[in-house]
């Protein structure tokens, strides 16, 4: 039996991000001697992208499983993949390992189908959300009606 999470995701406040601020670097280099020294505005940037990714994980329905006791020993690994996958973003041509990691952080924290199969997770149906989009696809298909057509509309009703 799959544990169902809602198809709306989680409403909640995610936890506090677990790892501690990644200090970004650049080196130096000044008469042959290489310095490496600290890039403020890149570790700035890097934390700002970990935990808008950390916000947006933790609104999906998975959330709502991950906010369970039972699975706080996932928090770390769910921090590691927002790090990793803000670590990629900031260099798009980065190494198909880094890429290749990102998909084993997603299926070990049940982000993918393979995942969510292996933790026993599935996303319920959300009926009322098929329904309102059928009714708009209804709608949108409808002819627009003229002012002609609701002008005897009008005069019909009175």
């Amino acid at each position: 039996m799959f544990k169902q999470l809602p198809a709306g995701g989680y409403a909640g406040n995610p936890p506090d991000f677990p790892l501690p601020k990644m200090v970004r670097t650049y080196v130096e280099v000044i008469d042959k001697v290489r310095t490496v020294k600290p890039d403020n505005s890149a570790t700035i940037s890097l934390r700002r992208r970990e935990m808008k990714i950390w916000r947006e994980v933790w609104a999906l329905p998975q959330g709502k499983a991950w906010s369970a006791p039972r699975y706080q020993w996932l928090w770390p690994s769910i921090a590691e993949y927002c790090r990793l996958k803000a670590l990629v973003e900031k260099a798009p041509d980065a190494n198909a390992t880094l890429v290749a990691q990102l998909h084993r952080y997603r299926d070990q924290i049940g982000l993918t189908n393979a995942g969510m199969r292996e933790l026993g997770w599935d996303i319920a149906d959300d009926e009322i959300a098929d329904k309102r989009a059928e009714a708009a696809a209804e709608t949108k298909d409808k002819p627009a009606s003229s002012a002609r057509d609701r002008l005897k509309a009008a005069r019909a009703g009175s």
